[in-house]
């Protein structure tokens, strides 16, 4: 595939919608989240595939903890199962792991997988991608202020705050593309999405496929991003 007519470093992708297409279909959440898996496999594929530099997915929120505990045990089983069937597939790829979130709510076993994956491929040089895991953008920013109090900085400056947030290494995202139909960040990357260009679709994650997202990058490429200047 050719490279994009305009430079798309950094995809932000709010995978929404699981839930819902498994209700369709009257079968458990579960298989929605089961789905929704592929459906995150295709979007790594195909921004590897058209030399997207980074993606950056959002699994799972502060505020998903609240859901029922079956739920959150069998979307734990499904990252463990995940993570143990991809990650020889992302090394093969140069693929780099990022986990981006709040660890104290792993338990034991979850935080020891996540950062074994990380490990096995943080010597990779290509595509970056970023999982959003017991993620919340609130907490970010007050954590990171927090952190830069105790180190005793008088004076936190937008430079200095960016250097202490989850994403330090990585740039802010070009495009942000939301599925599901709702219109809304949800608490995502609040500090990072300042001039991100948004694309909200109405198909529901796990119906998310290249093709889709082809046409959220061919919207993107329309975009006229001015970052507050005038042209």
């Amino acid at each position: 595939m050719s490279r994009q007519k305009k430079e798309l470093k950094h995809v932000a992708i709010i995978m929404d919608g699981n839930g819902r297409w498994a209700k369709a279909r009257n079968m458990p959440r579960f298989y929605g989240h089961r789905e929704g898996v592929e459906s995150a496999k295709n979007a790594v594929e195909f921004a590897y595939e058209t030399d997207i530099r980074y993606l950056t997915l959002f699994a799972f929120s502060t505020e998903n903890w609240n859901r029922p505990k079956e739920e959150i045990d069998a979307i734990m089983d499904l990252m463990v199962e995940y993570i143990d069937s991809y990650v020889p597939k992302l090394k093969k790829r140069n693929i780099r792991l990022k986990v981006i979130g709040n660890n104290r709510y792993y338990s034991d076993s979850i935080k020891e997988k996540l950062d074994w994956a990380v490990k096995q491929l943080e010597d990779n040089k290509g595509m970056v991608l970023s999982v959003a895991f017991s993620y919340g953008g609130r907490e970010e920013i007050i954590a990171s202020v927090n952190k830069l109090l105790k180190s005793g900085v008088k004076n936190v400056t937008e430079e200095i705050l960016k250097k202490n947030l989850y994403t330090y290494d990585i740039p802010d995202p070009d495009l942000l593309i939301r599925t599901g139909g709702e219109k809304r960040i949800s608490n995502f990357l609040l500090f990072q999405l300042a001039y991100t260009e948004l694309y909200f679709a109405d198909i529901l994650w796990p119906d998310f496929g290249k093709d889709e997202f082809r046409v959220a990058v061919e919207e993107y490429n329309k975009r006229d991003r001015r970052f507050g200047k005038v042209k």
